[in-house]
């Protein structure tokens, strides 16, 4: 197992965790849906990778949740600007 794979893991279970909260909230329940499978999927992988850690790992661990959390964060931003343009250009008839 490889610190940068760990990181990789780790941030994107994060991430999906972060963006499920927005979309449900949001009331997206398709994304929420498919984010769900996300979730699932890095679970998986951290469930595999994390009681091996140690050392280097473990910080790499600890350093993807907060950068997952962030990304998380300025995506859904990024998503719902243009869903919602998205959205008014097709109830607009454009």
């Amino acid at each position: 197992m490889t610190a940068l794979t760990l990181l990789v893991s780790t941030f994107a279970l994060v991430f999906f965790l972060g963006l499920q909260s927005l979309v449900v909230n949001g009331g997206h329940r398709v994304m929420a849906f498919f984010n769900s499978l996300a979730i699932g999927t890095a679970n998986l992988a951290l469930f595999k990778l994390a009681p091996e850690a140690s050392g280097i790992e473990i910080a790499a661990y600890l350093s993807g949740g907060p950068l997952g959390i962030v990304s998380a964060m300025i995506f859904f931003k990024w998503w719902k600007a243009r869903h919602i343009r998205n959205k008014a250009q097709v109830q607009g008839g454009v």
